[in-house]
């Protein structure tokens, strides 16, 4: 019988009683991909495509769609051997699905990272239960589709999200053959095809990331039961073949098309730097995960402390343990890699919200609850206060209403979720609370106030600028745009594949063939000078300014009208000057 739950048939049911009567069967995964869905959702079609690593996976599956090339993964005329192409391919079903590559629509992109959190969330609450009661397997799945890592990830268009729904569905499909290997019953085909499913769409999606964490799993799970006959169960015989008719096709395709040189790229320029050392600045300490995990888990960060004293206490149970050897692994290979990102730990986090559910079986102790209270609090003023903050620093003062809502929303599930939990003791409301509050809190800083920071958005208001003055190329006008300063792939993906990227004198040549040209700041004096170099004045025709927050600069971005050339007349020069460099402009300045 489940905590608090009263043993009296005559009193009214509680609200542990009710979620067990209901998370029964199919239930429990699909309410657990509805969290995930709701989660998500705001962020996806609220956010202008974001840099670098977001418009630099949309801009290549265009390129594909564009092209009818779907082996080669470019940015623009450059090679883009990093990842494998499994998530291009589903941005690419998405997108014809529902929209066009012309369109340039980014939330489109996005469904395929909505889908794969739904899939972990939905996974989580499958393989929980093959251990758990069904509350705990429904709250497994809540608690990780409701974490605000997940739920950003879910509106953003990369990879992580998607590996981390296929990785969750092979670790599931595992802990169903384990279960029933302890049980020694036989695993019918669904755990099977779910694992070796899972495996090989993650190996498409990102390499060896899903395979690294169930091997170390097993590993794990082998050392501390001293036995290994359960894995007689996997399906060996047909999942490889599986796997390989999954990843191979690709991976031969590719060899071929570039010569081997994916994989040089690959490994060589890509993993092998992360290993080395923190490539591209990404590093960290020691425990970085550790001290962000307060603020990835939010709002479910209240039961942090529980679920490590379960997994401590009730470490022998077969759940408890799986979990444990799915989680500490994972977690450790992430710590010990030099290179850090906050996303990295993401495969691991459906074992630590079985954990979390799991500790909800039996009331918690004063400990867990006072340190759970104390480290929500802290995360709830940590997210407010950065509401706060980028509204005054990146917003106009009008938009103070959209910065503190979600504010009052981040405090309140802190407030709410710590008052119940240590004042009245209802660890299950005190989750179900903090949990709604802190999923609105998240939707409303994504869907409302994040997409009013304008300053920090130059690509989409330089679009908007091209548009304006009738020089945006997909709305008719000469193209490519020229673009000398600023290079950052949301622009790309935004004004189209064409987009030339050059320098200062090539900007010239742009206004000189009749066509816009961009020109930061930094590169406005070289720019007139070679224009004039050409016979011409400037004609702005806009200013955008900003911060580019992929490298911190302040960004002065002027769009210059091409200079419609115009033939000479016999005996007669055409006029180098069509008007004067001071004509007025649409200046479009974002609060800095």
């Amino acid at each position: 019988m489940s905590a608090n739950t009263s043993p009296n048939p005559g009193q009214s049911p509680t609200l542990e009683s009710r979620l067990d009567a209901w998370s029964r069967g199919w239930r429990a995964p699909v309410f657990a991909a509805l969290v995930a869905l709701i989660a998500g959702l705001p962020g996806l079609f609220a956010m202008p495509p974001l840099d670098r690593d977001e418009s630099r996976f949309a801009q290549a599956t265009a390129q594909m769609l564009e092209t009818g090339d779907y082996v080669n993964i470019k940015l623009q005329d450059q090679p883009r051997n990093k990842k494998p192409v499994g998530i291009h391919w589903l941005q690419a079903v998405a997108v014809e699905a529902v929209s066009a590559p012309e369109d340039r629509g980014i939330w489109a992109y996005r469904i395929p990272s909505l889908l794969g959190a739904m899939l972990a969330a939905a996974a989580c609450a499958w393989g929980a239960a093959a251990f758990f009661g069904p509350r705990e397997s429904l709250l497994s799945g809540a608690i990780l589709g409701a974490t605000f890592l997940l739920s950003t990830e879910a509106f953003i268009a990369k990879t992580d999200a998607a590996l981390c729904g296929f990785t969750t569905l092979a670790m599931a499909g595992l802990a169903r053959i384990y279960a029933a290997g302890l049980a020694s019953e036989k695993v019918g085909k669904g755990p099977k095809l779910a694992f070796w499913i899972g495996m090989a769409m993650a190996a498409l999606i990102k390499g060896p990331v899903g395979l690294l964490v169930a091997i170390l799993a097993i590993l794990a799970l082998w050392a501390w039961d001293r036995r290994i006959g359960w894995l007689k169960q996997l399906g060996w015989s047909w999942g490889l073949i599986l796997f390989a008719a999954i990843v191979l096709p690709w991976a031969t395709m590719i060899t071929i098309a570039t010569d081997g040189a994916f994989w040089g790229a690959a490994v060589g320029g890509d993993l092998a730097p992360k290993l080395a050392g923190g490539h591209e600045s990404h590093s960290g300490p020691f425990g970085y995960y550790a001290l962000l995990s307060p603020l990835l888990l939010f709002p479910v960060t209240l039961l942090l402390p529980a679920a490590l004293v379960l997994a401590w206490t009730r470490r022998d149970e077969p759940g408890v343990r799986f979990a444990l050897c799915w989680l500490i692994p994972t977690w450790l290979m992430f710590e010990i890699l030099p290179t850090k990102l906050a996303h990295y730990t993401l495969p691991s986090f459906g074992a630590l919200a079985m954990l979390m559910a799991a500790a909800l079986r039996k009331p918690l102790g004063l400990g867990s609850r006072i340190v759970g209270t104390v480290l929500l609090a802290i995360a709830g003023v940590a997210f407010a206060a950065v509401c706060i903050v980028a509204w005054k620093t990146y917003a106009a003062p009008q938009t103070l209403p959209l910065a503190i809502l979600p504010a009052l929303l981040f405090l309140a599930a802190a407030v709410a979720g710590g008052w119940l939990i240590l004042r009245r003791r209802k660890a299950a409301l005190a989750l179900v609370t903090a949990g709604a509050l802190g999923v609105l809190a998240h939707g409303a800083m994504a869907g409302l106030l994040a997409p009013r920071l304008d300053s920090l958005w130059l690509s989409k208001r330089l679009a908007r600028a091209l548009e304006a003055a009738d020089l945006a190329p997909r709305a008719g006008a000469p193209g490519p745009v020229a673009v000398t300063g600023y290079s950052e792939p949301s622009m790309v993906f935004q004004l189209g594949t064409t987009t030339q990227l050059t320098d200062a004198e090539g900007a010239a040549d742009a206004v000189d063939e009749g066509r816009p040209a961009v020109v930061e700041g930094r590169e406005d004096e070289k720019f007139r000078a070679a224009l004039a170099a050409l016979g011409h004045s400037p004609r702005l025709a806009g200013e955008i300014r900003g911060l580019n927050y992929s490298d911190g600069d302040d960004e002065v971005l002027r769009v210059y009208r091409g200079e419609p050339r115009r033939p000479s007349l016999p005996g007669r020069e055409a006029p180098d000057v069509l008007q004067d460099a001071e004509a007025p402009a649409a200046t479009e300045e974002a609060r800095p």
